[in-house]
């Protein structure tokens, strides 16, 4: 380097803009001049510390590391239990400098990483064969405190069957509600099919051992996929956006209940649902809709039979829904090339 210094010297250049040239100072190169052998010092030292570990010994640190004892702990804690067994290898930074050189410094074990498998698909052709649940937040007017709306709905009727608040978020919770949902609608659980998220008040102790003596067969999605319970999250989303929702929040438990109470009264008995042909959930839960949709029918097909002009296909569908399926299977690509043909 001070070679291409000199000759840019001896061909007339200053020393300050031939040093910056090659990302030097001038008075670097001065510094260096004045040096023993007069050479490149930004490599550091030619010669190797006297203090730098052996081959053999470098290849003990790797060793100890990677044992079946130490694999899944830090050099932090490595030299502590090795100094216990009255062993010095090297220091701790010693230890990390190598893992990071060789790569190890992250998981030195190989592992898998965990694949949650998508849910099985559940279709409800009739009222409680598949419910769905889940816990949403309401706000109380202490800063940092929540109350904890329990809710469980029909996947075929879309009715909700209990929503309960809570001040606390936890199993027992959920346990009360299933029983209170299956005793108040008077209903045989066996068989029954429940959908929730992953959470814990879902997967507690007392709320599985609960479905388990009811008979009731547990379902959860994937951890961190909403949309693998997306009739509660579309319910809760109904919830939070009436025109009714209070915009602020809720003084005490009863007074969030009472709204609660008001708002299951108006989904079950007057929303008309777009899902299911826009009956309600109770006329849907309890068999009217069949009746309701027929005089529907009837209705469209006498507006056609007086302006058939205004109708270039068939009257709008109002046939029942037979058959609500959570969580379809993907279709595989042969059976959508025959969707399409048809």
């Amino acid at each position: 380097m001070l070679a291409l210094v000199e000759q840019a010297l001896h061909r007339g250049a200053r020393l300050d803009p031939a040093a910056r040239m090659l990302g030097l100072t001038a008075r670097t190169v001065q510094r260096w001049r004045g040096q023993d052998g007069g050479y490149d010092r930004r490599n550091g030292p030619k010669t190797a510390p006297a203090n730098k570990l052996s081959p053999c010994e470098r290849q003990q640190v790797l060793s100890v590391s990677n044992s079946s004892e130490y694999r899944d702990l830090s050099p932090r804690q490595i030299v502590p239990r090795l100094a216990d067994e009255g062993r010095y290898i090297a220091s701790e930074s010693t230890f990390y400098r190598i893992l990071q050189t060789e790569g190890q410094l992250a998981h030195r074990e190989s592992c898998r990483p965990v694949k949650h498998r998508r849910p099985k698909e559940k279709k409800a052709t009739n009222p409680c064969q598949v419910w769905s649940w889940d816990i949403t937040y309401l706000r109380s007017t202490v800063r940092g405190q929540f109350f904890y709306l329990y809710m469980i709905l029909d996947v075929w009727s879309r009715k909700i069957m209990a929503a309960t608040v809570f001040s606390v978020e936890r199993d027992q919770n959920s346990a009360l509600l299933i029983m209170d949902a299956i005793c108040h609608h008077n209903i045989d659980p066996e068989g029954l099919i429940l959908h929730s998220d992953n959470g814990s008040p879902m997967k507690g102790s007392t709320m599985l051992a609960t479905l388990q003596q009811l008979g009731v067969m547990p379902s959860f999605s994937r951890p961190s996929v909403s949309n693998d319970n997306p009739f509660s999250e579309s319910l809760f989303r109904t919830l939070k956006y009436r025109p009714e929702y209070p915009s602020h929040p809720f003084a005490s438990i009863q007074q969030a209940q009472q709204w609660v109470d008001r708002f299951v009264q108006w989904y079950n008995t007057e929303h008309r649902h777009s899902e299911i042909r826009f009956v309600t959930p109770d006329e849907r839960h309890y068999g009217q809709e069949k009746a309701i949709l027929d005089k529907r029918k009837g209705v469209y097909e006498l507006a056609r039979k007086k302006n058939p002009g205004r109708w270039t296909r068939q009257t709008r569908n109002w046939e029942p829904i037979e058959v609500v399926v959570l969580n379809p299977a993907p279709k595989r690509p042969s059976e959508e090339g025959l969707n399409k043909a048809a």
